[in-house]
């Protein structure tokens, strides 16, 4: 498939071949030189061994322009995936050029980082070679070349090529085409002309799960395993699924009273494995005037942000510690004029695309869960960020953001997401599956109404606290905003079946002065990674201090927390607070035992929750938003947000994490009035408020 965006904003296509056919000459003629010198030996094997996998790439990228995708049996597409990931799956991982580990015991500390952080870079041009995307390809082929043809040179002098060589070889091509990959990136979100996952999806059959491996990712069994799994469900339950996630997509905007009609495309977000169901969604998504887009994860120096967590679609992860070790590879190079390229990058994206980027509504997403929780072995040997480098990160999400929203305006654009279970959850895999399926289909008027009634009930408070039971030490006070006229105002969003599928919770901003306490969970999965007995405590609304179990020295634990909870920030405010109420989901996650296996959006769903960082109104805070019962949500801002009106480089965080108290470890929830008394809602895992029976009958039977 012929893709020619790249070059509509760099060189012309011409220039490109020919820089790709001098690469593929290079690269021939190093198979034959070698390195000399004693003391160059381990760099040789390296660079013959990074060698070796860019041929394996090209040459798979020859097989797919001469057909080889359509022609070749399921067999022969596996062992050519396979061959692409071998070297960084957790069984070749010890000996990996891309475990920084092995690189550093073979090529020493400095050289062993950089030439690590080199090979992760090169890593990324499977998903370009697959797209036919050369101008991706081509730009890291020289790369390599020009840092091996230093070592040659050196080598032939009777040197070693140093060190600080390499690494203003990679600053420099991160600054020259920092620009060129960001339009990339943001022309496959915005744009849905020659988009190639979406072509690749509609045009294929899919009852012939060969198709899987013309993305570049890696695949799995589980990948294999859903896609079979869908084709074995009727055409009905395909457009039950589809139309669930699509008229979400499509209520979120009527429900905020966003005009659906101004838009014209929707990115999907998904992992392989689901293309039945986007292949539907799609279509619904058409008969709504609106086209998709799909942009590929992309794992690389250039969106390196110090997070480990992949973004857009994907397959497998071949190796979640090799995606940890890596995460924070910038820091050889991040420095402030890096960072101003970075923001420049930004806005020449949002220029290119501008036009695109205001008719773009948002992400429809498809999240997955079942997975065995990740939780990461620290590697000494991995970059890590300082101090100031981690500023230097927070700030540029703050601009980035601030940048991003000149052209794709929050306010104007929605959302919604929607989860699935992996096969890999376990034998009983199809069950949980329908289980999830009725999860997310639940009647969400019944739940409108109950909801109503807590909200009633919050919003006479001026606080409400939360605590746990058992050995759960929660012990939370948190602050409402209050409400001029009772009659027409709520502190409480009534969250139905649209943006956040599937129905249950009741969620707002709440006052940071005031708000304190403690937050314990047992276990909570987040994210992709799990943290054990993770205890917060707030003082003011805002983190205090923190720790958890998950490793052997406090030192630690506090960094996994500060670098996936905080993301280096030193401390973040409470967001938001809200009261799960789907106890249909809580007791089929304990009847399966997949509590730790819930992403966050169901999970959310199955107690209060507590999220650190923005608030759930991130700029969209002037937009008065309704619950159903016509009272407007005043509870948009808490008085950091506020800073967005006098300094708004500092009123983002530009992270939302929910931490959630399952049922079976909270003791109480009350609504305290100013006068002192108070409602409960909830009392040992159960809710008592009047009106909220209902809620309890899937604990009870």
């Amino acid at each position: 498939m012929e893709n020619e965006l790249i070059y509509e904003f760099s060189v012309d296509k011409e220039v490109i071949m020919e820089r790709f056919s001098l690469c593929r000459e290079r690269l021939q003629e190093m198979k034959d030189e070698h390195l000399a010198l004693s003391q160059n030996k381990g760099f040789d094997a390296y660079f013959h061994t990074v060698l070796d996998f860019l041929l394996v790439v090209l040459e798979n990228y020859d097989f797919i322009q001469k057909g080889g995708l359509e022609k070749a049996d399921l067999k022969e597409l596996q062992d050519r995936n396979h061959a692409l990931y071998q070297d960084i799956l957790p069984e070749n991982y010890g000996k990996s050029y891309g475990n920084p580990s092995y690189a550093v015991s073979e090529l020493g500390k400095e050289y062993g980082q950089l030439l690590s952080a080199l090979y992760f870079e090169l890593r990324s041009i499977i998903g370009p070679a697959f797209e036919n995307k050369l101008f991706e390809v081509v730009i890291r082929l020289e790369l390599f070349a020009e840092i091996f043809g230093a070592f040659l040179s050196d080598d032939k002098n009777g040197a070693v090529t140093k060190a600080q060589t390499i690494k203003d070889t990679i600053y420099w091509f991160l600054s020259d085409y920092t620009e060129d990959e960001r339009i990339i990136r943001f022309g496959c979100m915005v744009d849905s002309d020659r988009n190639f996952p979406v072509e690749t999806i509609v045009s294929s059959n899919l009852s012939d799960i060969r198709y899987l491996y013309k993305f570049g990712e890696y695949i799995s069994d589980n990948e294999i395993k859903m896609a079979q799994h869908l084709n074995s469900l009727p055409e009905a339950d395909i457009d039950k699924m589809a139309s669930t996630f699509t008229e979400g997509y499509r209520i979120g905007f009527e429900v905020t009273g966003k005009d659906i009609t101004k838009k014209k495309t929707a990115s999907i977000v998904y992992e392989l494995g689901f293309e039945r169901v986007v292949k539907k969604a799609i279509e619904n998504f058409e008969k709504i005037g609106l086209k998709s887009t799909i942009a590929n994860s992309f794992m690389s120096l250039f969106v390196g942000n110090g997070s480990a967590r992949r973004s857009s679609s994907y397959g497998a992860i071949p190796n979640k510690q090799f995606d940890y070790d890596h995460k924070d590879d910038i820091g050889l190079f991040l420095d402030a004029n890096l960072v101003t390229r970075r923001l420049e990058a930004a806005r020449a994206a949002g220029e290119k695309y501008k036009d695109k980027a205001k008719v773009y509504g948002g992400p429809a997403v498809i999240e997955t869960f079942g997975e065995k929780p990740f939780s990461p072995v620290p590697n000494k040997d991995a970059v890590h960020l300082t101090k100031e480098q981690q500023k230097a990160l927070t700030d540029y999400m703050s601009q980035n953001s601030l940048i991003m929203n000149n052209y794709i305006i929050m306010k104007e654009r929605s959302f919604t997401i929607i989860s699935f279970p992996k096969t890999e959850i376990g034998d009983n895999f199809e069950e949980i599956f329908n289980e999830t399926v009725k999860i997310n289909t639940l009647d969400y008027k019944l739940y409108q109404t109950i909801q109503q009634k807590i909200i009633d009930a919050l919003d006479k408070a001026q606080y409400v606290i939360v605590k746990g039971m058992g050995e759960n030490r929660t012990d939370m006070k948190v602050m409402l905003h209050e409400l001029a006229d009772p009659s027409k105002e709520t502190n409480f969003e009534n969250c139905v079946a649209d943006v956040n599928i599937p129905v249950g919770e009741v969620f707002t901003s709440p006052i940071l002065k005031g708000t304190e306490g403690v937050l314990h969970v047992s276990g909570v999965y987040l994210e992709g990674l799990f943290f054990k007995n993770l205890e917060i405590t707030f003082k003011d609304g805002f983190i205090s201090s923190y720790k958890c179990t998950n490793f052997e020295s406090d030192e630690e634990n506090s960094k996994y927390i500060s670098d996936n909870i905080l993301f280096n920030h030193e401390t973040l405010p409470i967001g938001e607070f809200a009261i799960g109420t789907n106890t249909t989901a809580y007791v089929i996650a304990r009847k399966y035992g997949i509590e730790d296996k819930l992403p966050i959006l169901i999970a959310e769903k199955t107690g209060p929750h507590f999220a650190v960082g923005d608030t759930c109104y991130t700029y969209e805070e002037d937009t008065t938003t309704y619950n159903p019962d016509g009272k407007s949500i005043i509870a948009r801002d808490n008085e950091w947000s506020l800073k967005r009106k006098t300094e708004p480089g500092k009123a983002y965080f530009n992270c939302h994490t929910d931490i959630t108290l399952p049922y079976d470890e909270l003791g109480e929830i009350s609504a305290v009035r100013k006068d002192g008394t108070s409602t409960t809602i909830i009392r040992n895992g159960r809710f008592v408020l009047e009106g909220c029976e209902e809620l309890n009958r899937p604990m009870d039977e």
